[in-house]
């Protein structure tokens, strides 16, 4: 008897033993079945995470995609829902019935707040899944673990990779990691009313010549700004953007010979003398009543752009997206303006050298597609199939950097190409014209929400303005990539703001920015203060 139930116990432990190896060797089939190795082949690699997620159980993908900016730029969002179109293609052409459903995007003007939003969002899990902004928040977003690293997939795909512009994916890097992927870039401006020019003898024609070779500087433009307002010909002599020194004004810190950035310490740069030059050239046209005092709280559609496009101005500082947003939004007198309007009234140029033996500038601002660290979380079974989940959200950016989406994008917003294809397509007469007539073939919802965009915006003079404008990217600067920039940039806002205001002198601002820099660690940590304020510098000279 005793022999029985020994025997019986050894049969029963055996039992358990088995089933537990056949338990794990089904684990382990399963966990090798959720494992897909990136090919670089965009079909063959789609067609196996669909595969993967069916045998899963798997049958729908929820994503959600916010972005940010101007009002024609919704491509930065409706780009990811096209490619879900096109990766639901592929898998219905191979028999797979799994489906990426974008079920929120998420658009708001300010990419600053958009940043806030999703740095408060993301612990929580209730930030998109794709975030489109600028590359300057990209380390800090990096540095926190809040964005994916897709360095290793990328390897796979560097026929893709290598198209984009070598600038724009360094842009797209933080400690020589691969954290998102260019999704558009631009040039910054100087704008010029044209009629107002010809009412006191500035020729606008050989304007961005001069601009070029350095011979009109910051102190011309001052004359000039000067001369429309005392003849009467406008109410103001410059107009630049609202509440943020970056992007836009920090170009005056270049264009005075100054720097941002010291490669070798790897810290951000104070350069006193370009700074206090910059703060002085504020700070005098709106003494002289050149540049409205309270410009940094000014309302973007009921007063700056309006101002820009009803002559209530010689020169504005824009970006080549401006062209477009124009002719989309009713900033003049209750109506948007035409293409033909915008040719005959705004000749543009570099953003002048700040003095002679200095360089004329422009400055760029990629943005970046960037995936959520926790892309995906909202789907069955993340936990095992997180890196499916988030490999497929990396073919979608791949995906939603076709050319053609890019060159979409680029036409209907003012924004420069991010790949060589896309720059070719852009000047296609027959493609123009398709995207004309929305003769493409395109997600239903996209083609509803840049129906009355394209209507205004598709037309060859804008082709021709951003060929036009294309050469400005050779004398381009970045911000800093550094996870500290962003807060320094506010402390120029501050500075800026008080100068403008008559609150500080432009000496009393330089040292305003460096006690604020001193009282911040992290900053105080980050940030070299470099040379002094100039003795017996002139403006204008």
């Amino acid at each position: 008897m005793k022999l029985i139930r020994l025997s019986l116990v050894i049969f029963l432990i055996l039992g358990v033993i088995a089933s537990g190896c056949i338990r794990g060797v089904k684990e382990t089939a399963t966990q090798t079945t959720a494992e897909v190795q990136l090919t670089g082949n965009l079909t063959k690699d789609v067609v196996a995470i669909g595969k993967v997620l069916e045998q899963n159980g798997i049958s729908e993908v929820k994503f959600s995609a916010w972005g940010s900016g101007d009002p024609n730029s919704v491509m930065r969002v409706y780009g990811i829902v096209e490619a879900a179109r096109r990766i639901n293609k592929i898998w219905e052409e191979n028999g797979i019935k799994t489906k990426i459903v974008i079920t929120d995007t998420h658009y708001v003007s300010s990419f600053q707040d958009a940043y806030k939003e999703y740095l408060s969002k993301q612990p929580l899990g209730q930030a998109g899944d794709f975030f489109v902004n600028s590359y300057v928040y990209l380390p800090s977003l990096a540095d926190e673990g809040y964005i994916l690293d897709i360095t290793d997939y990328a390897s796979a795909y560097k026929d893709v990779i290598n198209d984009f512009y070598p600038s724009l994916l360094e842009a797209s890097k933080y400690n020589g990691r691969l954290y998102g992927l260019p999704q558009d870039t631009e040039a910054r401006v100087l704008y010029v009313r044209k009629d107002v020019a010809a009412k006191i003898g500035l020729d606008v024609n050989t304007l961005p010549e001069k601009v070029k070779r350095g011979e009109f500087t910051w102190s011309d433009v001052y004359y000039w700004a000067k001369k429309a307002k005392e003849s009467g010909a406008t109410e103001w002599g410059l107009i630049h953007r609202k509440g943020s020194a970056h992007p836009d004004l920090i170009q005056f810190i270049f264009a005075f010979g100054g720097k941002l950035y010291d490669p070798n310490s790897k810290k951000l740069v104070v350069d006193v003398p370009a700074v206090y030059k910059w703060l002085y050239v504020e700070w005098k046209f709106a003494r002289d009543g050149l540049l409205p005092k309270d410009i940094m709280s000014w309302d973007w559609a009921k007063q700056i752009h309006p101002t820009i496009v009803e002559g209530k101005t010689l020169f504005d500082i824009g970006g080549t997206w401006y062209w477009t947003e124009w002719q989309t939004k009713h900033y003049y007198y209750g109506r948007a303006l035409k293409p033909e309007e915008v040719k005959e009234w705004f000749a543009y140029t570099l953003f002048p050298a700040g003095e002679k033996g200095d360089k004329p500038v422009t400055l760029s601002q990629p943005f970046i597609w960037m995936i959520n660290s926790k892309a995906g979380a909202q789907n069955p079974k993340y936990n095992e199939l997180k890196d499916v989940y988030h490999k497929l959200a990396f073919l979608m950016i791949i995906k939603a950097s076709d050319p053609d989406i890019n060159a979409i994008h680029s036409i209907i917003s003012g924004h420069l190409p991010v790949r060589k294809k896309a720059a070719e397509l852009i000047k296609d007469e027959k493609r123009l014209n398709n995207l004309k007539n929305l003769n493409l073939d395109l997600d239903p919802t996209v083609k509803k929400n840049i129906k009355d965009i394209v209507k205004k915006t598709v037309n060859p003079i804008n082709a021709e303005f951003l060929a036009n404008v294309s050469y400005m990217l050779e004398y381009t600067h970045l911000a800093p990539a550094h996870p500290e920039y962003p807060a320094l940039a506010d402390i120029f806002t501050d500075a800026v703001d008080k100068t403008l205001r008559g609150e500080m002198t432009p000496k009393d601002a330089v040292n305003y920015i460096i006690q604020k820099i001193n009282a911040d660690p992290e900053l105080k940590e980050n940030v070299e203060i470099q040379g002094e304020i100039p003795k017996n510098w002139k403006f204008p000279q």
